[in-house]
């Protein structure tokens, strides 16, 4: 056994941002040994909380790529490096020979991985790719509606946190794939791919849809938003009304208020009957009254806090999901941990180091160098990464199906079970449809003891078993790790949960937009002074799902070596922990501070917002000071506080064209871009967007491609299934005759459409 998943593996890290450096270092605490390379001037978020947060567990040692000796340095650390993550665009790639082409000619044993802007084989792959500029290009602002009307610059960083999952899960593939078959190769991922991780919900089009899958989940809306007496809001999400506190407060409540608070709501609908009444009635008790009562009646319900109290969460320090380090810079904080478990655990292994901390130590070390040679294929033998695993998804609604359609999509075979109801997301078809590509789909009634058989049947046959499903509730169906283990101790058993394996909320209900409140994304995202904004993209589920890939695997990483099987885990509290790591909680137990996002819900900094022009609107990322200065002079004027009037006057095409000859990093706001993805050839081409037949849809479009694995092919050939569209077929894998089928049919205890003619 050893200390650590990955501690045979080394990373050298020339990423910056957010995305890079979260996910190098989320493999630092699984183990890996991960060089920071910085230049003199240091990674340009030093000092900052995020940076000592982000880059924790890493050694850091400073290289002029302009000066011979260390450019030589940095090709000795390649020659002895297991992977190379960096954030250079193809072209500067290129410039200092880090480009695939160049690496594989003097580096035939190093695994490359880029996170760029857009996808490295995308038209706009040399294009700037700061995260609010993505948003623009994308169209990501105009799919969030906000306090005021026209596109919203989102404070949460949706493309950066989901690229931050897409570059460790595309790593640890590859290593999988060197450790299976001992090949290497790049893989390639972007901040383009990481916002449709959650755009899958949202982006695809069907030839012949049902009606809910015409309605989607609209921009229009409501959340279940509600202010209390204190001024907390809190997020609810199942109707309180049999809650005896409500009953009491609703009886009580003055005629006059609640007409009030219907003058004021309009013609706006309810989502659970007459919500004036409600609203009302939430603001007669404080917070703390209603989440007592909620909670006490199994009601999902969490405050929407400030970014950062999250890491106060007790639960979440139990878990493991919020650490203690003593930081040189900061001093003794409570920081993000790691949102998942595995075995051996992570764990921090130093604070975020000094500039060029390790300088000295990394020079003198003795060479290290691979001690086999990697293999090479030819094309019949290239093989998706995660060809040959089976698993068998028993999950519902999002954040378990999302991470097993992505190991689909890694090539593993995915086997659905869900009852012969049906999964209760069903009647959301596009938001169904968006985590289930890939798969075959089995209806199995667990609750019947003629389905035992099957079920076990299944357990031998995977190599991973994944899960959102309550844990009692796992217990109750017999699903549970201790009742299947026996069966197959060599299995990956994952399960994700709302808060976490261990505490005292460990089998509470939760859902994404509870976390949404709790991680202080709805609060920050809602702008000063404003109201806690949902935000309709469901990024918390897809963080969770995300995180349980990862530990999956790790686990299977871990396995290729010992042969062993084990229990990971997952939970959307810990993946919202992780999302507040740009702060952190302060020797005073202060938290340290963050950009606010403004009232207007345009940006953060003057050289870091979204401006209104005459024909639309322009996102700039002016961070340098000579960008400011430039955007100043492209606007006539000499204070940040004048931009916005003097811009207004300006047209997109004209401001763009300018701004793009002063070097200031810019886009034009794209807007209704859900079904234009699908229609733009480059798209199509790069399988970012892809098309294949469906059952009852017809042809059906959605989104393709989130890693490019070079040699490797991803496979998106495979429509969502079904309700049990694959039963039968199944069935016959795993060796039940005609006679035992159509047993199990005619007693309800299977559903297909292919039974009746077996």
């Amino acid at each position: 056994m050893t200390d650590a998943i990955l501690d045979h593996i080394r990373i050298v890290d020339l990423s910056w941002g957010l995305a890079g450096p979260v996910a190098s270092r989320l493999l630092a605490e699984a183990g890996a040994d991960v060089i920071k390379v910085e230049p003199p001037s240091g990674d340009p978020l030093r000092g900052s909380a995020a940076f000592a947060s982000w880059n924790r567990s890493k050694r850091s040692i400073v290289l002029d790529l302009e000066l011979a000796e260390d450019r030589a340095q940095l090709e000795r650390l390649l020659a002895g490096a297991d992977v190379l993550l960096h954030s250079l665009r193809p072209g500067d790639a290129r410039r200092q020979r880090l480009d695939d082409a160049s690496l594989g000619e003097r580096f035939p044993a190093l695994i490359a991985c880029s996170v760029l802007g857009y996808p490295i084989d995308h038209p706009d792959a040399e294009r700037a790719g700061y995260d609010i500029l993505v948003q623009a290009r994308m169209g990501l602002m105009d799919e969030q509606q906000g306090h005021r009307d026209g596109p919203v610059f989102l404070r949460f960083p949706l493309p950066s946190w989901g690229a931050v999952y897409l570059a460790a899960a595309g790593i640890l593939a590859r290593l999988l794939v060197r450790e299976r078959e001992g090949r290497v190769g790049p893989v390639h991922t972007s901040l383009l791919q990481g916002a449709l991780v959650t755009l899958t919900m949202h982006w695809a089009r069907a030839q012949q849809p049902g009606p809910a899958f015409k309605f989607g989940l609209p921009k229009s809306m409501l959340p279940s938003l509600f202010e209390c007496g204190d001024g907390v809001w809190v997020h609810v999400m199942a109707p309180p009304y049999h809650v005896p506190l409500m009953q009491q407060v609703i009886e009580e409540l003055p005629d006059e208020e609640i007409a009030k608070t219907r003058a004021r709501r309009g013609d706006r609908p309810g989502l659970w009957g007459d919500d004036a009444v409600m609203e009302t009635a939430f603001k007669a008790r404080p917070s703390r009254a209603w989440l007592e009562a909620l909670w006490a009646a199994d009601i999902p319900i969490l405050p929407a806090q400030r970014l950062g109290e999250i890491l106060r969460d007790e639960q979440a320090a139990l878990n493991d999901y919020v650490v203690e380090v003593e930081d040189p810079v900061w001093g003794m904080t409570r920081q993000a941990g790691t949102p998942f478990r595995t075995v051996p655990p992570a764990r921090v292994r130093a604070p975020a180091p000094l500039l060029g901390q390790h300088s000295s130590a990394i020079r003198s070390e003795p060479q290290r160098r691979r001690s086999a040679p990697p293999k090479r294929c030819n094309a019949e033998e290239r093989r998706a990464p995660l060809a040959g695993v089976k698993v068998l998804d028993l999950g519902n609604f999002l954040a378990g199906p999302i991470a097993t359609m992505f190991m689909a999509d890694l090539g593993a075979d995915v086997i659905k079970l869900e009852a012969t109801t049906g999964d209760k997301m069903r009647g959301v078809e596009r938001v169904f449809a968006g985590c289930q590509r890939g798969k075959r789909g089995l209806a199995l009634d667990l609750k019947q003891p003629a389905a035992r058989e099957v079920l076990e049947r299944l357990v031998r046959w995977s190599d991973v078993i994944h899960h959102n499903l309550r844990y009692p509730a796992a217990q109750k169906l017999g699903i549970d790790y201790e009742t299947l283990r026996p069966l197959n101790p060599r299995m990956i058993y994952c399960h994700t949960s709302s808060y976490g394996p261990e505490g005292p909320r460990a089998h509470w209900p939760g859902f994404d937009q509870l976390f949404q409140a709790y991680s202080g994304w709805e609060v920050e995202g809602g702008g000063e002074g404003n109201p806690p904004m949902w935000h309709r993209m469901g990024m918390m589920d897809h963080q969770n799902g995300l995180a349980s890939l990862l530990a999956t695997l790790l686990a299977l990483l871990q396995r290729e070596r010992t042969g062993q099987g084990q229990f990971v885990s997952a939970s959307i509290l810990g993946a919202s922990v992780l999302t507040a790591s740009e702060t952190l909680v302060l020797p005073d137990g202060a938290l340290a501070p963050v950009l606010p996002l403004d009232q207007a819900q345009t940006g953060v900094a003057p050289g870091y917002r979204i401006y209104a022009v005459e024909d639309g609107w322009v996102a700039v990322a002016a961070l340098q000071t000579q960008q400011l200065e430039a955007l100043r002079r492209v606007a006539g004027v000499q204070r940040d506080a004048d931009l916005a009037p003097a811009l207004c006057r300006h047209s997109a095409e004209q401001l763009v064209a300018e701004l793009e000859t002063a070097g200031v990093p810019v886009e034009r706001v794209r807007l209704d871009q859900g079904s234009s993805y699908f229609d733009a050839p480059e798209n199509r081409s790069s399988r970012l967007a892809v098309r294949y037949p469906h059952v009852s849809w017809g042809q059906l479009e959605q989104i393709g491609a989130l890693w490019s694995f070079g040699d490797l092919p991803l496979r998106l050939e495979l429509a969502p299934p079904g309700l049990g569209q694959h039963t039968s077929e199944i069935l016959q894998e795993l060796g039940f005759d005609d006679a035992e089928r159509k047993r199990l049919a005619e007693a309800a205890v299977i559903a297909g459409p292919d039974l009746a003619q077996n």
